[in-house]
């Protein structure tokens, strides 16, 4: 048996080095490119309750071709994408926003994933948000922590 175990992962490995590296086009020909600004995002602790978070991750077309965002796939139902539809020029930039609904999720660290799909030599790109989400006790037991400052 364990020399059947120890075939299979021998058989499955990390696979074809080819297979893992990102798609290159053609010699001349380069097409639209997605270059995002930053990829993750870390929204910290945040009280559960607290109501949406929000952020806008920022992106350029750097590449020669009309880039068009075909579909944007998030890992939870308790975060929304929104984008346009609309195709962005060479040089232009883009957003795409992402709203968090911690009510929606358990208490606890998270960290989601959102997946974007478009004409991009890239072919998909990875967003990933990020924080803890705080049950009502426990963002005054968090609050008790920080030190007192006087207002003035």
């Amino acid at each position: 048996m364990l020399l059947f175990l120890i075939g299979i992962l021998f058989m499955t490995g990390p696979g074809d080095a080819e297979a893992s590296k990102p798609v290159q086009p053609a010699s001349g020909e380069r097409g639209a490119h997605l270059r995002l600004e930053e990829t993750t995002w870390n929204f910290g602790d945040v009280p559960r309750r607290g109501g949406d978070l929000a952020h806008e991750f920022r992106f350029v077309n750097d590449g020669d071709r009309p880039l068009v965002l075909v579909r944007v796939i998030t890992s939870c139902s308790c975060i929304k994408a929104s984008y346009s539809k609309r195709p962005v020029a060479p040089a232009d930039s883009g957003v795409i926003r992402i709203v968090y609904e911690p009510h929606k999720s358990e208490p606890g660290a998270f960290n989601k994933v959102i997946q974007i799909y478009s004409n991009s030599v890239d072919g998909r790109d990875i967003l990933t948000v990020q924080g803890n989400s705080l049950d009502e006790e426990e963002v005054r037991e968090h609050r008790a922590t920080l030190p007192k400052t006087k207002n003035r």
